[in-house]
């Protein structure tokens, strides 16, 4: 009897452990989640980095809640600029399924065919997504992506290494001698020209090869402060107290503040980028039915939710913000007033000339020499090749007197 009772334990325990997992999220109703379970998909994801509710801190692990409310599989790898995921993509370094461009690489990606068509029956959520982050103009009809996230960027800095009086200076402060060796710049051409363009009081989308070349200049007059360009490196570098300014995109900004009591953030005077972030399905993935279940799923009420806890960017959800606690609801670095998105641009979709002079502008940029030394190299060159040919010029010389 007690082998059969062991027998039956055994049986029972591996039942139990061969049964799916189920997800605990709550979703809406209707939704079939489960026609692809068992059918062995993997999704490729690729977002940003530091941009979705992993499961640290008590907080909801949102792609282990797919896999199990789905029984589909995702390989979630990250990015830190928009230029990065593009040209992986173009270039056919990656296969994706889903991927999270902002506002004016989708438009990009779009123009260029390489984005899916979406078919919204399969993301019905998308009813939530709020106004003001449809139908804008990089999708105009809504065809290629579902908003993500929204926020505008600003100016991490610390306290601590900061007088707050030199704030007024709006973005001047990112060029102020005073914090040489202690300020940071994003490291990408758009958001790096957005700012220069400010400082200098142009659009954020150049409209000109002058444009261009008139805010690379400007970024080449900052490059003697500038101790690094960053992106995801900002968390260390800002947390550690390893540099005093920054500018980053404002949920990064509450989050470093929250890591670090010392840390602050603004918003300058003359205007900021308000940027979309959205979901995408790149153009020939295998898999584009369970990649829109994935974009639905990211839009269902208590997902949002839990992203917006975590990573504390504004949520194009229309449910979300009243369900935030007070603190982040009327946070306006979170959700900004309407004075402050008043001074907002949204980065346009650039023509293709336009593009590859600020590709030039921001490699010039880069590589030049803010010590005022940067011709040394090229004399240097020109010295060795003179000297060159004055010894092949004498090896010659010699060899003819030889001769007679």
């Amino acid at each position: 009897m007690k082998k059969i009772v062991s027998l039956l334990g055994v049986l029972l325990l591996s039942a139990v452990l061969c049964m799916p997992a189920f997800a605990e999220v709550e979703v809406d109703p209707g939704y079939d989640y489960d026609r692809f379970r068992d059918q062995n998909i993997t999704l490729n994801v690729y977002n940003w980095g530091e941009y979705i509710s992993d499961g640290e801190d008590d907080s909801m692990d949102v792609i282990q809640e797919f896999e199990d409310l789905t029984g589909i599989n995702v390989n979630y790898t990250t990015f830190d600029t928009n230029e990065t995921m593009y040209a992986k993509i173009r270039s056919g370094g990656g296969s994706y399924d889903v991927i999270i461009p902002s506002d004016y690489m989708v438009g990009k990606m779009a123009n260029e065919g390489m984005l899916e068509e979406l078919d919204m029956d399969n993301i019905p959520n998308f009813k939530y997504i709020i106004d003001s982050c449809k139908s804008q103009a990089y999708d105009p009809e809504n065809k290629y992506s579902v908003a993500y996230t929204w926020g505008v960027v600003g100016i991490v800095y610390n306290t601590t290494m900061v007088d707050e009086s030199d704030l007024d200076q709006g973005w001047g402060i990112l060029w102020d001698e005073k914090y040489a060796g202690q300020i940071l710049m994003f490291n990408n051409s758009r958001d790096a020209f957005a700012i220069a363009s400010k400082m200098i009081g142009l659009s954020i989308n150049p409209t000109t090869v002058e444009d261009i070349e008139l805010a690379a200049d400007k970024l080449k007059e900052q490059k003697s402060v500038v101790q690094a360009y960053v992106m995801d490196e900002v968390f260390d570098k800002m947390s550690g107290g390893e540099a005093a300014l920054a500018p980053y995109y404002a949920g990064d900004g509450i989050t470093m503040s929250e890591d670090n009591p010392d840390l602050k953030m603004f918003i300058p005077e003359e205007g900021t980028n308000q940027y979309i972030d959205a979901m995408c399905i790149p153009k020939g993935t295998k898999n584009k039915e369970a990649a829109e279940m994935f974009i639905n799923f990211m839009c269902e009420t208590e997902v949002a939710l839990a992203n917006t806890e975590y990573i504390c960017y504004s949520s194009p959800h229309s449910e979300v913000p009243a369900l935030l606690s007070e603190e982040l609801r009327e946070n306006e670095l979170m959700y900004p007033s309407e004075d402050l998105l008043a001074r907002c641009e949204t980065m346009a979709v650039l023509p293709d000339e336009i593009n590859s002079a600020m590709d030039n502008a921001w490699s010039s940029v880069r590589s030049y020499d803010a010590s005022g030394n940067a011709w040394l190299m090229p004399l240097l060159m020109v010295v060795m090749l003179v000297l060159a040919i004055l010894g092949f010029v004498r090896k010659a010389v010699r060899k003819r007197h030889r001769e007679y």
